[in-house]
């Protein structure tokens, strides 16, 4: 085995994952790169540590290299987050390990050819046009078409899924590798061994005790870092809010069919985000995507914005293999957009987002300096 990749966010890394990193290591990889969400997270929201400390902590629980996933990846659907980290990551990796709760790759192989069949789509549409949520009509429309839809009813065969659907789409090099998800994704109440993030979250914002549940390395970065939550921001999201034009809120990712005036009026009369984002979910609309919508809205992120491919990775930390690894991609060209490419559009973008993560600090606001590249011995 060669080099492994990880598409993650660590929000924040705990012992589950830390699971995974020895378990990809001992499988016999010789170099394990994360492409990790920034600042902000696939489910709309700040992330609970920032950026630099969360790769930190991973190359010290077992990952060589941590790339950024671009903003305009980690705040996509399923299958756009999915698709951009393969994107990024099949240039120059063998392998891309993913949890699931299903350990079978010709399993979840099959599920992604049955979703790139030219019989999905009308099978989609028609469970589409009955009034079902996305998630309910592509697994309606898998059962009609001979599969089993109850693979996609849990959360880590959904990523799983679309990893693959991407790897044969993009007819990418990348081999895929599941590890099973042991625990419950979304469980309120944390497995020692096996947390959700969801969890661990709750536990760090209502000040319990969280530090059990995470490797010791980890333990001992973020306890000193700072926590952000969207709550803490709230004020100054909901003020951008409520100044944004019809073709602001119009020109928003995700905002299809008119979903974007639903949430243009539910602005002007609900008085916090939790009273928005509950009038604006339907039967139809996920939750998952009004947040993802309301953030974008705050940071300035536009549908054009998503349709374009970022031009570049930043490189957040590494340790000795994982320069290694990139000297290697630069010298093969395989991969030659690592770093920045400075007056780019969509850097101007990235630094607004890190710029007003710093609002969304518990203790107090912060000032978010250019990020630094960590290197760790």
């Amino acid at each position: 085995m060669h080099t492994v990749g990880i598409i993650c966010e660590y929000n924040p890394l705990h012992k589950g994952h830390s699971k995974q990193l020895s378990a990809v290591r001992a499988a016999g990889a010789e170099g394990i790169v994360c492409l990790m969400s920034g600042n902000f997270v696939q489910r709309g929201a700040p992330a609970i540590f920032e950026k630099s400390l969360r790769a930190r902590a991973a190359v010290e629980c077992g990952a060589d290299l941590v790339l950024e996933l671009p903003v305009t990846v980690a705040l996509n659907s399923a299958e756009g987050f999915a698709s951009g980290g393969v994107s990024l990551l099949g240039g120059f990796c063998d392998y891309l390990c993913f949890g699931a709760e299903t350990e079978k790759p010709e399993l979840l192989t099959d599920l992604a050819t049955a979703l790139l069949s030219e019989e999905f789509p009308a099978a989609l549409r028609s469970g589409l046009d009955t009034g079902k949520s996305f998630p309910a009509a592509r697994s309606a429309a898998l059962i009609a078409m001979g599969y089993s839809g109850e693979v996609l009813c849990q959360p880590n065969n959904i990523l799983a899924v679309e990893y693959c659907k991407a790897i044969l789409s993009q007819g990418c090099r990348m081999q895929p590798m599941p590890i099973h998800r042991q625990g419950s994704y979304h469980a309120d109440t944390p497995d020692s061994e096996n947390p959700s993030a969801t969890a661990l979250r709750r536990l760090i914002l209502q000040g319990q005790d969280w530090e059990g549940f995470v490797p010791d390395a980890a333990k001992a970065l973020f306890s000193e870092g700072s926590i952000h939550s969207l709550r803490a921001g709230e004020r100054a999201v909901l003020a951008h809010l409520r100044t944004m034009t019809d073709a602001e809120f119009e020109a928003l990712p995700h905002a299809s069919e008119g979903l974007w005036r639903k949430l243009m009026h539910a602005v002007g009369k609900e008085p916090d985000l939790e009273s928005i984002a509950t009038a604006v979910k339907s039967k139809r609309y996920t939750r998952s995507r009004i947040d993802r919508m309301i953030l974008c809205a705050f940071l300035g992120l536009t549908a054009e914005d998503f349709a374009a491919p970022a031009p570049y990775a930043r490189v957040l930390a590494f340790n000795h293999k994982g320069r290694e690894i990139l000297k290697q991609a630069r010298q093969t060209g395989c991969f030659p957009n690592l770093g920045e490419k400075t007056g780019h559009p969509y850097e101007v973008s990235e630094n607004r987002c890190d710029r007003l993560y710093g609002l969304f600090a518990q203790s107090q606001p912060e000032i978010s300096g250019k990020q630094r590249v960590q290197y760790i011995i």
